[in-house]
C-alpha cells in the first residue's frame, strides 16, 4: 500500500507541476509615446494656403495626430481648438476654414474656402498651431475636443512641448 501512495504522489508531482516562464528582459512599450509641437504658420498664395510639418522620427502608424489653433486668452489661459475649423458668413455659407491631415511622417495643415486671398491678415498670418501624437491607447479614451483635457491625459506640461521654426 505504501508503494502505491508514493507512486501516486510521485505521479501527481508530475501532472500537477506548472509551468514557469522568467522573462527578464525589459518591457519597452512602444505605442505610449506622446509629443507636441508648436508652429507658427502663415497661409498665403505663396504656399497655396498650406504648410506641411515634418515628423522626425516618424510615428507609428496606429498614432493618432490632432491639431489645435490658438484663437485666443482669456484669463484662465489660451483658448485652442481643435481643427476642422470652419468660419461662415453671415448667410451661412463657408466662408474658411482650417484643416488638416497627416502620415507618418508629416502633418498638412491647410486652410480652404471660397476666396482665401480675401481671409483677414488675423485668420491667414502667424497662426500659432499645436500639433499632439497621440497614442493609440489613448486615442479613443480621451476627450478630443478639449485640448487641456488631452495634456492632462497624456500628461505633457508646458515644457516638454517642442517649438519648430519654420
Amino acid at each position: 500500500m505504501k508503494k502505491i501512495i508514493t507512486l501516486l504522489a510521485i505521479a501527481g508531482l508530475f501532472t500537477l507541476q506548472s509551468c514557469t516562464v522568467n522573462d527578464d528582459g525589459p518591457f519597452v512599450d512602444n505605442d505610449t509615446i506622446s509629443e507636441v509641437f508648436e508652429v507658427t504658420a502663415s497661409f498665403n498664395s505663396t504656399n497655396n494656403y498650406s504648410r506641411i510639418v515634418p515628423l522626425n522620427p516618424p510615428i507609428f502608424s496606429s498614432d493618432v495626430v490632432l491639431v489645435y489653433r490658438l484663437s485666443g486668452s482669456t484669463a484662465q489661459g489660451d483658448v485652442w481648438k481643435l481643427l476642422p475649423e470652419t468660419h461662415y458668413f453671415s448667410d451661412g455659407t463657408l466662408d474658411f476654414s482650417y484643416d488638416y491631415d497627416y502620415t507618418t511622417t508629416d502633418v498638412s495643415i491647410y486652410m480652404v474656402g471660397r476666396d482665401l486671398q480675401d481671409v483677414t491678415a488675423e485668420f491667414r498670418l502667424n497662426q500659432v498651431l499645436r500639433i499632439v501624437i497621440v497614442p493609440a491607447g489613448f486615442s479613443t479614451s480621451i476627450n478630443k475636443n478639449n485640448y487641456e483635457a488631452v495634456i492632462s491625459a497624456l500628461k505633457i506640461n508646458e515644457s516638454q512641448i517642442q517649438k519648430i521654426q519654420m
